[in-house]
């Protein structure tokens, strides 16, 4: 299989989310110490904080279109429908997700709704591809 400009960006998007993963994580640890981090977490924990919150919940809005993206990528390389649609959408989700990120996690509103509807669009264009 060769890599084509949509499964770059589809790498890329892995790596994103990989640093999501992580940066969650080290604004949860910073709040509630190594001792939770490395501890069973077993009883309450107390509400993430303003940074930490935001960077879980951006983790998770990426994990509720990452597996729609990755499979209109793959689907539409084995269909052989990789053009200049699959091109521009894959583009516009995964720089739309990488600049979604620290919208949110600065508190921005609305620009960062702006760029999540940009980076839809770039979903739902890969998608529409499918069926040209």
């Amino acid at each position: 299989m060769d890599m084509t400009p949509e499964f770059l960006m589809l790498a890329f998007t892995l790596i994103l989310a990989l640093v999501q993963i992580g940066a969650a994580g080290m604004a949860r640890t910073a709040e509630l110490g190594g001792k939770w981090n490395a501890g069973p977490r077993d009883g309450e924990t107390p509400p993430p904080g303003k940074l930490a919150g935001r960077l879980m919940r951006a983790q998770a809005n990426l994990f509720e279109t990452l597996p729609i993206f990755a499979a209109a990528v793959i689907m539409a390389h084995i269909a052989g429908k990789d053009g200049q649609l699959t091109f521009v959408g894959a583009h516009l989700y995964f720089f739309g997700r990488l600049i979604y990120l620290p919208l949110y996690a600065f508190g921005v509103p609305y620009i960062r709704s702006l760029v999540w509807l940009i980076a839809t669009g770039g979903l739902v264009t890969v998608l529409v591809a499918l069926f040209l």
